[in-house]
């Protein structure tokens, strides 16, 4: 602690705004990482479970309630009610042709879901690649100021040297402490995410086929 306490005091007010980024940078990823974890964790079992509910149940009246009471987190719902929906006469869109309808609608819900899924993804991959930059430039900006600042002095020597540069490659360690866990986070939430996502387009798929059947049944 001794060496950060006194790498903060050395600091001008441009090292605290660099060291100050990456701390919020730090602090948003890992609220993004616990959070989706958590979401993504309950998603893989819970919507297939839901997409499972939806063809066990006794009618198309019940199955929406029956894929909500799988899956409170709602993603595999937002197709079951669309199709629930859709499989209701709708005389205010009778102009329009109901398997176009159908694909729209169904297409819309998953994207929805989709958007659902990947949230914070973004912000993610943001931090992955810019914080070491962060940390890069802070380091570049502490190892000017410090050595102007021996300069000045006019005591040019390793030992006076060798601490304020060493103290300012905290910012390219910190910029890597921010960067890594939200790279290997983006990499793990993805690829569930994608684990997901292929189960509810394969539902919205099987949604769809089942509408469209049933407008051209007679």
């Amino acid at each position: 602690m001794g060496g950060l306490g006194q790498f903060w005091q050395q600091g001008d007010a441009l090292s605290h705004l660099v060291a100050l980024t990456l701390l919020a940078m730090s602090l948003a990823s890992w609220f993004v990482i616990l959070w989706k974890t958590a979401l993504l964790w309950r998603a893989v079992r819970r919507v297939p479970a839901g997409i499972a509910a939806y063809w066990a149940a006794p009618s198309p009246a019940q199955a929406a309630a029956a894929v909500q009471a799988a899956d409170p987190d709602g993603l595999a719902g937002l197709l079951a009610a669309t199709a629930s929906r859709l499989a209701q006469p709708d005389a205010a869109h009778r102009w329009q042709p109901h398997d176009d309808r159908v694909t729209r609608e169904l297409r819309d819900a998953l994207q929805l879901a989709q958007r659902r899924l990947q949230a914070g993804h973004v912000l993610l991959a943001s931090v992955g690649s810019t914080a070491p930059f962060v940390g890069l430039f802070g380091t570049v900006w502490g190892i000017y100021h410090a050595l102007t600042a021996i300069a000045a002095s006019g005591q040019i020597s390793v030992d006076k040297v060798a601490g304020p540069v060493g103290e300012t490659l905290i910012m390219t360690a910190a910029g890597l402490a921010v960067a890594i866990p939200a790279v290997l986070a983006y990499n793990a939430l993805s690829k569930r995410a994608r684990r997901v996502q292929s189960a509810l387009e394969g539902f919205a798929h099987d949604l769809q086929r089942l509408l469209s059947a049933a407008s051209a049944a007679p």
